[in-house]
């Protein structure tokens, strides 16, 4: 696929749990170093499953990350140097990752953003939405149903092996323990 030359633009690349999004980002950003690009990348600081300073895929893929609390953040490390920044589990931040996403690519920065686009009730998560809405390039991966073997597009959050209730917190960061990946039939979440 052909992308924009003279100026930025967004790609989001988003699925569920177990679908490849942090490898894929991981992928697209060590290209862009081989190109001898600018990266920079970001993550939530909540999100220290496999390391608390870097970007790193359920298999095992990483790349140095700086963590950080809130979307605004991002802007102490940019400079006119920077022509692509990485941010990882773009649904743990704010609603104002959209508007640094827009800024940054309306000064010519290539962003590329990773994330879940449902949360474990099967509903648009956080800021997902509205980063779906503005990116030029979306591509949603699916994962494969642990129950079934079909193609998943839902995280199954489980608590103690069994799924969780649909009043329980939105935001529970965890891996292989807490979360499986599920197609639309074999989903559930109790009432």
């Amino acid at each position: 696929m052909y992308r924009p030359i003279n100026h930025g633009y967004i790609e989001a690349v988003i699925g569920p749990m177990y679908s490849g999004k942090s490898e894929e980002l991981i992928r697209r950003l060590k290209r862009a170093k081989i190109a001898k690009q600018n990266v920079v990348v970001f993550k939530p600081k909540i999100d220290d499953r496999y390391s608390k300073e870097d970007v790193v895929s359920h298999s095992g893929e990483s790349i140095d990350a700086i963590p950080i609390n809130k979307a605004n953040e991002i802007y102490d490390y940019i400079d006119n140097k920077v022509q692509v920044v990485g941010i990882d589990e773009v649904q743990f931040f704010d609603e104002e990752v959209v508007s640094v996403a827009v800024d940054l690519a309306n000064k010519g920065i290539r962003v590329i953003a990773a994330g879940l686009d449902m949360d474990f009730k099967g509903e648009p998560f956080g800021p997902t939405p509205k980063l779906l809405a503005i990116a030029e390039f979306v591509d949603k991966i699916q994962a494969v149903c642990s129950v079934c073997g079909q193609p998943a597009t839902r995280s199954q959050r489980l608590i103690n092996g069994e799924p969780a209730r649909y009043n329980d917190p939105i935001i529970q960061v965890g891996a292989v323990e807490s979360y499986e990946a599920r197609c639309r039939k074999c989903h559930v979440v109790y009432k």
